[in-house]
């Protein structure tokens, strides 16, 4: 954003200069066509690319340079503006939906995450925070609602908000992804915006409202409309006490209490973690889900997160980042769980053994543009192959045509240049006129 804000106006500033520089030569041109009303052309600068060439009375400005760096930079400027205003992203919030009505005063949209939440703005800038607004709406009936909507880069980081967001005191509520609501207070995310609704006043069809609202929300496009799938391999219990929090940094792992420490963790190796609690009869314990790039890196970080545990059990106090609860683990894939609290051991292995990645291969790698993998390629060539081969056959054609022609021009009494007739064998089969003689009437 500097970097384009500082681009437009180094443009415009080139485009002047450029501009006060073919002014001041069309003036030298024009002074030197009056003192030399005689002379077909004078160069008024020592390079030739600065050049002013006068031609009998009329200054012709030339200006090589000059005039190219103003056409130029005036072209870029408009470019760069044209650009800035497609490249700008749609607005969060319609003015109008399901009977509501935005009011004209009130609305408010910043790209900086302290505005949008003071508290939580690290970790909205983890999440990859973009922008947001605030809007307030009115019904025909009075009622009013207050609508924020926070936008992120993708959809990973606006459910990580929304699960940031939601608090085990909202119920689920059916609303686009996901959504809960409690009262007159409603959250859900659509994509990569998550929305806070919140009424003066609810009805039956407060939540059908909010539906069509987040039908009407911007879409990212591409695969960042997609979330981490690894979010897929958490086990649905029906013993789940807590909703699953999701995490992308430092920021959002300390405020979910992690067991586990961020150097343990390492989010350096881009890291993704998944939490939630279950109940059971020997009390709450967390699972921790942590999702790495490769095997080989998941496996070296449950070797480190072992070794650990191991030495805060042999001595205590050693490890002081490490929850002080027993921990166990395994590792599936590029996934390492871990289940911390009071948990028996069969209750832990029995949601480790809950959680198992299946690797699949699916053929949907994009083949390089390139001319050898390209359909168009392979239609022009065979484009071109025909339009040779029919050009070489006329080629031959003539080549025939015009050897027989001058073959008969320079041998005509030879077999090279027989005369027409002789082209053919005929059989000069002739009707003739019966004769009346031959007509026999009986």
């Amino acid at each position: 954003m500097l970097v384009s804000k500082a681009i437009n106006p180094g443009i415009c500033l080139l485009a002047i200069a450029a501009f006060a520089v073919a002014q001041r030569n069309l003036v030298r041109g024009n002074a030197l066509a009056k003192h030399y009303p005689n002379l077909a052309s004078v160069e008024t600068f020592l390079l030739a690319l600065w050049s002013n060439v006068v031609v009998g009375c009329a200054a012709k400005l030339r200006l090589k340079f000059g005039f190219h760096i103003f056409v130029v930079a005036f072209a870029l400027v408009f470019t760069h503006a044209f650009a800035q205003k497609d490249s700008s992203a749609p607005p969060l919030l319609p003015k109008q939906f399901a009977g509501w009505t935005a009011l004209p005063t009130g609305a408010h949209t910043s790209q900086d995450p302290v505005v949008a939440d003071p508290v939580n703005a690290s970790l909205l800038k983890e999440y990859g925070f973009t922008d947001f607004e605030v809007r307030s709406y009115v019904r025909d009936d009075g009622r009013k609602l207050t609508v924020k909507a926070i936008r992120f880069t993708d959809a990973s980081g606006g459910y990580g908000a929304f699960t940031y967001y939601r608090s085990p005191a909202l119920p689920e509520e059916k609303i686009c992804d996901q959504g809960a609501s409690l009262n007159d207070r409603a959250l859900f995310y659509r994509g990569s915006v998550v929305v806070e609704a919140v009424f003066d006043k609810t009805s039956a069809m407060s939540a059908a409202e909010l539906r069509e609202l987040a039908g009407l929300l911007p879409m990212p496009g591409g695969g960042a409309q997609n979330l981490a799938t690894f979010l897929s391999y958490l086990p649905r219990a029906t013993e789940q006490k807590a909703h699953t929090k999701y995490v992308v940094g430092p920021v959002g792992l300390q405020k979910i209490d992690s067991p586990v420490p961020l150097e343990l963790v390492d989010f350096s190796t881009g890291a993704e973690v998944a939490s939630t609690t279950y109940s059971g009869a020997d009390g709450d314990c967390t699972l921790l889900l942590i999702s790495y790039p490769t095997p080989q890196i998941a496996t070296a970080h449950l070797h480190a997160i072992d070794a650990a545990v191991e030495r805060a059990r042999n001595s205590p106090g050693s490890v002081p980042a490490l929850a002080s609860v027993q921990i166990f683990g395994k590792r599936t894939g590029p996934l390492v769980v871990l289940v911390a609290g009071n948990a028996s051991r069969d209750r832990a292995q029995s949601l480790l053994a809950s959680v198992n990645y299946e690797a699949s291969v699916t053929w949907n790698e994009k083949n390089p543009f390139d001319r050898h993998g390209n359909i168009g390629t392979i239609v022009v060539n065979a484009l071109l192959f025909s339009g040779i081969v029919a050009i070489l056959a006329l080629i031959a054609g003539f080549a025939f045509g015009g050897v027989r022609v001058l073959a008969k021009k320079l041998f005509p009494n030879t077999s090279l240049g027989r005369p027409d007739e002789t082209e053919f064998i005929s059989l000069h089969l002739e009707e003739t006129e019966a004769k009346a003689t031959d007509v026999k009437v009986s």
